[in-house]
């Protein structure tokens, strides 16, 4: 004979979540590790530091903190910012959040949180059912958990967040050379992205810095925008047209490309003493190199640029 599933409510098994519940759970971590796929030791109930205290505190077979926050209601904003304070103050790597109720809101949240950060989150549902008239016992449902998936979008995640950074560094330190040496990129801010750009006073004519993981370029980067491409083209070719005079002033050849199958045309000069992912150490002698060539490509382009009318 098949008997029926019914859920019994847990306010009336556990009258109090920290007394009771939390207790419980204290008592038959195995009831949890069932659930989660890892192993907690030397669990401790009520754990403190400073003004924070934890529902449980426990280890990983790794040595690493653990902390598990209860919750035998809906889940909600206060226990889901707790959670990451809890985290933070016991500097631990996984979490565990057991709420009777898991919200969309906070499934997306959790969910996030494992993709951005380099600690482990797992929400569960706790039920409480019976089976026919068996004694009431405790069910714990994984929602969410740290699959391989995403600790594989966290990943990602932190090395372009790391890439961002680098390079908006790179961009600060140029930019507060480049003041020493002409005016152009003065009121430029620092990017997170791989270029920067400063106007020549011709509309869709920049003199762009470009920057690769090894690498530096310097170029004029000609785009008028939508169905520009004969504008764009015609530019280029006034430019072109002084090709000798402007590679004597600037002192070096440089690298003219038309782009017959795209909008865009730019004229450059590539450098690869170092990139954003080179050893800071060699960032200066980059920035440097790259600089002064500016200098000079504006110098040999800057009229020429000015006194085309289109």
């Amino acid at each position: 004979m098949i008997e029926k599933i019914t859920r019994v409510p847990l306010r009336q098994i556990w009258k109090h979540e920290a007394k009771e519940f939390t207790t419980w759970l204290q008592n038959n971590t195995d009831v949890l590790i069932d659930v989660v796929g890892f192993t907690l030791v030397n669990v401790e109930r009520e754990k403190s530091t400073g003004n924070f205290n934890v529902d449980l505190y426990a280890e990983d077979s790794s040595g690493n903190t653990v902390i598990i926050e209860n919750q035998l209601e809906k889940s909600d904003h206060k226990h889901l910012g707790q959670l990451i304070t809890y985290l933070t103050a016991f500097e631990a790597k996984k979490a565990i959040w057991i709420v009777s109720e898991p919200k969309q809101e906070h499934i997306n949240a959790v969910s996030w949180l494992n993709e951005s950060t380099n600690c482990e989150f797992y929400l569960l549902k706790v039920e409480v059912i019976k089976i026919g008239k068996s004694n009431p016992a405790p069910l714990l449902t994984l929602i969410v958990e740290p699959s391989e998936e995403i600790r594989e979008v966290s990943s990602i995640k932190q090395e372009k967040t790391e890439r961002h950074k680098l390079r908006y560094l790179f961009w600060k330190k140029l930019i507060e050379k480049s003041k020493n040496k002409h005016s152009l990129f003065n009121a430029i801010s620092p990017s997170e992205y791989n270029w920067i750009g400063a106007g020549s006073g011709l509309r869709g004519v920049h003199y762009n810095y470009w920057i690769t993981k090894d690498g530096l370029r310097i170029s004029i980067y000609i785009d008028r925008g939508k169905d520009s491409e004969k504008e764009n083209l015609k530019i280029f070719k006034t430019l072109y047209a002084k090709k000798r005079t402007i590679e004597k002033v600037f002192g070096d050849k440089l690298d003219w490309d038309e782009k017959e199958n795209d909008r865009a045309c730019t004229i450059r000069k590539e450098f690869h003493t170092a990139g954003w992912n080179s050893d800071e150490s060699k960032w200066g002698k980059a920035q440097d190199e790259a600089i002064e060539a500016m200098v000079r490509l504006e110098k040999a382009t800057k009229k020429i640029i000015n006194d085309i009318k289109i």
